[in-house]
């Protein structure tokens, strides 16, 4: 596998808020074959590895504002999108839609990190990639260094807490569960769908075409349509699992959440919920809307350049 060897400095210059080079900029672009499916990745950097994992219905370019930022830092950083997702392989779908779950994506990007030169390496995940990222640190807690999850909290904590107001806002994840029908209201009009909330402007150019590419592919929109599927199934039985065997995060975890999102409303402070899930703990807010990466960008990278150091 190759590995950017660079100068920091060729690739790289921050010229604080307000300005974004072209997305990726220095990066290595690759696909790279985890054994099922191939994921396409992007890395640069020198020094610690960050794994960041992006969420619904993003792509790996969610963090194409943070990525460099944390390279000039002085760390590794690498953006995949996960199965299912962006360019990343579509894995046939089973009965149980287990072929999209968070421990077999988890496990995916464990390939991934280890044919990339890193055994062991922080992971970010934010929306579903906090999902996935608990997974990592709970099934690989050797592996795993630091944890950091963003505007999530575990998802069998979320269903034990649904209440009405949970269904009315949440409604997605009971409908995105059903068969077809969700598919085929999306094929309709991906960009009515999805879209009315995304701008290029607040996105970046590039970042909001790559997503615009993905919510009009019919075979990413049934994979992240599945990631759901076996959030209310398979993924909820192994977190269940996790809780009447007594695992938890082993590693430092910071939770964070965006003060325009709803977490707050739904679970009040977040960090109550976290703490039996992972004994050093620690969290805040940041001032944002749900899509921290690309709205605040500044204040994420601080946060996780605080934590992470």
């Amino acid at each position: 596998m190759r590995r950017p060897h660079m100068p920091m400095s060729r690739c790289f210059s921050w010229r604080g808020p307000g300005y974004f080079p072209r997305m990726f900029d220095g990066f290595e672009d690759e696909r790279v074959d985890v054994g099922e499916v191939e994921l396409r990745v992007r890395y640069a950097g020198h020094g610690p590895p960050v794994l960041l994992i992006h969420g619904h219905p993003r792509t790996g370019s969610t963090w194409h504002r943070v990525a460099p930022q944390l390279v000039d830092r002085g760390f590794t950083v690498v953006c995949p999108d996960m199965r299912g997702y962006g360019q990343s392989g579509k894995a046939q779908i089973l009965a149980d839609h287990s072929q999209q779950s968070k421990r077999v994506v988890a496990a995916d990007l464990v390939q991934l990190m280890e044919k990339l030169g890193h055994p062991t390496f922080a992971t970010v995940g934010h929306d579903r990639g906090s999902y996935v990222a608990l997974r990592l640190a709970l099934d690989h807690p050797d592996t795993v260094s630091q944890l950091v999850v963003i505007d999530g909290v575990p998802i069998s904590e979320a269903l034990a807490r649904c209440d009405a107001k949970f269904a009315h806002d949440w409604y997605h994840w009971f409908f995105f569960a059903q068969p077809d029908k969700p598919e085929r209201a999306i094929a309709a009009d991906p960009d009515a769908w999805y879209a009315s909330k995304a701008q290029s402007e607040s996105m970046g150019a590039e970042n909001y075409q790559e997503f615009r590419q993905a919510i009009h592919d019919a075979a990413t929109v049934r994979a992240m349509l599945e990631d759901y599927r076996a959030g209310l199934g398979v993924d909820r039985a192994h977190e269940e699992a996790d809780r009447r065997d007594g695992r938890t995060v082993r590693c430092p975890t910071l939770v964070l959440w965006s003060t325009r999102d709803d977490m707050e409303d739904l679970y009040g402070d977040p960090l109550a919920i976290w703490r039996t899930w992972a004994p050093d703990l620690r969290g805040h807010s940041i001032e944002s809307g749900h899509h921290v990466a690309e709205e605040n960008p500044d204040d994420l990278t601080a946060a996780l350049h605080h934590f992470l150091s």
